[in-house]
């Protein structure tokens, strides 16, 4: 774990926080609500490990998609996940900030969900 000083802020959009609540939504009402928490806290511990900053392993940037994109896929330890959190690293490196854009299903063209520059 990262030593306090080297804790990044993780800021989420109004869409990603949407994305959250519809994914365990849908959860929900497809697998019912034990699959639901359990979901949830997946998607919760990817959005944590947010907080060691951007050079986690499994971050893979992605200018394909767009400037300064980068993905973290949700599956944590022995838990599957089937989503990317999209984030952008905000360009003033000193306030240490990700913002979490999207999170995406990945059979998703993540191209066409990215939001527009900000």
């Amino acid at each position: 774990m990262a030593a306090p000083n080297d804790t990044w802020s993780v800021r989420f959009s109004a869409a990603a926080e949407a994305d959250f609540r519809e994914i365990i939504a849908w959860t929900l009402e497809q697998f019912g609500d034990l699959q639901a928490r359990v979901y949830a806290e997946t998607l919760s511990s990817a959005l944590e490990a947010l907080t060691a900053g951007p050079t986690l392993a499994a971050v893979k940037a992605r200018a394909e998609i767009g400037k300064q994109l980068f993905t973290l896929h949700t599956a944590r330890k022995d838990r599957k996940g089937r989503h990317f959190v999209l984030f952008r690293v905000n360009a003033d490196l000193e306030q240490r900030r990700i913002d979490v854009l999207r999170i995406l299903h990945d059979s998703m063209d993540l191209q066409r969900h990215v939001p527009g520059d900000e």
